[in-house]
């Protein structure tokens, strides 16, 4: 197994930063053109904890490595499943992915969680984001090959964390410019008051 983390701070707050995650796959993100589609599969909300659960599907062009596509063989596409808490009370987005692609060959289970930052007093609130993926190839017998597929996997996982991190921030920016000028518009005052 091999385990991906990486972490970062997003210099918005956490409202901004859980409210624009449900945005993460939008045409704003020119860093996630794999991504083909984003189906809410089904989403709830705990009446005694107000936590809202979601489920999403999400399908993306297959980006694995050529030698591992030959390999494996299989669809062009590739499914993954996603399931998010957002806990208001605790301000805290966690969500929980796993591939449903050649699963049975290769697990990926990914962990991503937001929080804010303790706010510093005359700072601009900030949001923590910790990341973290368990790789593990499932064939059996040979090591050499087990091992090859996860090195391959972990670091074109780590290739798209980078390129999701920038694109999440563009979306975050687009974010911030487009409902800023929302809330500033006449007549807006009013009906938040």
């Amino acid at each position: 197994m091999k385990v991906f983390s990486s972490d970062c701070t997003f210099d918005y707050s956490w409202e901004e930063v859980s409210t624009a995650n449900w945005r993460k796959y939008c045409p704003w993100n020119d860093k996630s053109t794999h991504v083909i589609a984003v189906d809410t599969l089904s989403r709830t909300v705990d009446k005694e904890t107000g936590i809202l659960r979601s489920e999403r599907l999400i399908t993306c062009h297959q980006t694995a490595p050529a030698w591992v596509l030959s390999l494996l063989s299989g669809p062009p596409v590739s499914h993954v499943l996603e399931t998010s808490f957002v806990d208001p009370a605790k301000k805290t987005v966690t969500m929980c992915s796993t591939n449903l692609t050649w699963s049975n060959i290769l697990s990926v289970r990914e962990t991503v969680v937001y929080h804010p930052l303790k706010k510093v007093p005359a700072d601009p609130p900030k949001t923590q984001f910790k990341q973290e993926a368990k790789i593990t190839a499932l064939c059996g017998g040979w090591q050499s090959v087990k091992r090859k597929i996860e090195d391959a996997t972990a670091e074109r996982f780590g290739q798209n964390a980078k390129k999701g991190r920038e694109g999440f921030e563009t979306v975050l920016e687009m974010s911030r410019s487009v409902f800023g000028e929302e809330r500033e518009r006449p007549g807006q005052q009013e009906h938040h008051a």
